[in-house]
């Protein structure tokens, strides 16, 4: 897997949830803070986003998507024009306790909007998604499992939506130089593999020192001790989704028996892996086996009513 793939799968957890929504006339929503990421997507008409806490509204226009990385409250609303406004809207659960440097500096609210011919795997998924989530549509209920398939390949298009508009940040910058770039694929494609100061550097094609040195720059901590970080955040999440035995997760994340694992994960997290895996939140019940959570939203629409008053942008 590639690097932002890794990020989002170590803290995700549960199934995602989505739901095509249309409203008109005046209207307005607000949706609390939520223990993962939301998105949003306007397939039809005009609304406004603001998000709590701040003073200046995010005007969404047909075609456009919004992603609130870190589950901000916020609120949606007309855009005083009384047009039929229709939107694809989703969640993920994601476990904030060991979160990828790279997911945490996403910002509150990700605007990506729409122009034609930028970003075509997200404008792809974003538009099967919208057709199958249409209720009228013969064998709906058979495609909803690749449908949860999507969604969680729809979060990785919008983080790498993100990252090639970004110009400030330190993630962009990582994974935009060959050095870093080529060590972290290496760590990731097989991070319980004997790696060594050396061999890292020969798999970059640059000398120990240049990797130390450039690596400890960009992403703020040496080589190695990315890699303990990281191999110590895969366990984690290991025994967080499974109860597979612990020798499992050792040699899965590199570590030569239980005990030493058990040590360098309680020295990290402050407990053993037994009780993390005890202590760690079960997941939400699967999105197959009942309504999307969602549909709340819907609910949550009051009636047509006057228009809301509501902060102008800018």
């Amino acid at each position: 897997m590639d690097v932002v793939s890794d990020a989002i799968s170590a803290v995700r957890v549960g199934s995602p949830s989505s739901d095509r929504l249309s409203v008109d006339g005046d209207w307005h929503v607000r949706l609390p803070p939520y223990e993962g990421a939301g998105f949003h997507v306007v397939l039809r008409g005009t609304c406004r986003l603001l998000r709590d806490g701040d003073g200046a509204a995010v005007t969404l226009g047909p075609g456009d998507v919004v992603l609130l990385p870190h589950g901000s409250g916020h609120a949606l609303m007309s855009a005083g024009d009384g047009c039929e406004v229709e939107l694809l809207c989703g969640k993920y659960r994601l476990d904030r306790s060991r979160t990828h440097p790279l997911m945490a500096e996403l910002p509150q609210v990700v605007h990506l909007p729409h122009r034609v011919g930028e970003h075509p795997e997200l404008r792809a998924a974003i538009d099967l998604l919208a057709r199958e989530l249409d209720e009228q549509r013969p064998g709906g209920g058979l495609a909803l499992p690749s449908l949860l398939d999507l969604l969680d390949l729809l979060l990785v298009y919008l983080v790498r939506a993100w990252m090639s508009r970004a110009h400030t940040g330190a993630w962009p910058a990582v994974l935009s130089d060959p050095v870093t770039t080529a060590a972290l694929r290496a760590l990731h494609a097989d991070p319980a593999a004997p790696w060594t100061a050396e061999g890292l550097a020969a798999a970059a094609g640059v000398s120990r020192a240049t990797l130390a040195r450039r690596f400890t720059a960009l992403v703020g901590r040496p080589p190695m001790a990315y890699l303990t970080w990281w191999r110590l955040t895969l366990a984690a999440a290991r025994l967080r989704a499974s109860d597979v035995p612990l020798a499992t997760v050792a040699r899965e994340t590199g570590y030569g028996s239980p005990y030493a694992l058990s040590h360098a994960f309680s020295r990290e997290f402050g407990v053993t892996p037994g009780r993390y895996r005890a202590l760690a939140a079960p997941p939400l019940p699967d999105a197959r086996s009942g309504p999307a959570p969602d549909a709340r939203f819907r609910d949550a629409l009051p009636a047509p009513a006057p228009a809301v008053t509501s902060p102008s942008p800018g």
